[in-house]
């Protein structure tokens, strides 16, 4: 739920609406990590066995290539979640929409495009 600091820009509706998208991502984001989860178990079972000679497989991908690629998923689905819980902890303590470098508001066009932004449009050019 949201509290009464408000940032320029946004209104009370338009900070919910940020929450509901972002918690809509978030639901998304944990089933897509227990997938990568599930296919990363499947991969480590594949390599561990005494018979998983793939490397000079010229038909396919080896389980190490697979490995990496369902890995950086993995990590790449870990951080945008992590990114949208303190997202949502900022909603909780008022500074959603707010620059976390400068402090001015956040755009909401770029709020639209990436609700868990953390920056305003400058600052993240300028990272």
């Amino acid at each position: 739920m949201t509290t009464s600091k408000q940032v320029p820009g946004l209104s009370p509706s338009d900070i919910a609406h940020f929450e509901g998208l972002m918690r809509g991502q978030r639901f998304d984001l944990e089933r897509e990590l227990g997938r990568q989860g599930d296919t990363l178990n499947a991969v480590r079972a594949a390599r561990s066995g005494g018979d998983a000679d793939d490397e000079h497989d010229p038909e396919g991908p080896t389980l190490s290539d697979e490995w990496s690629l369902r890995a950086g998923v993995h990590a790449e689905l870990a951080a945008s979640l992590a990114a949208i819980d303190a997202a949502l902890v900022r909603v909780e303590d008022g500074s959603y929409g707010r620059c976390l470098r400068g402090g001015e508001p956040i755009g909401r066009e770029r709020l639209e495009a990436r609700p868990a932004a953390e920056l305003c449009i400058d600052c993240a050019r300028e990272s």
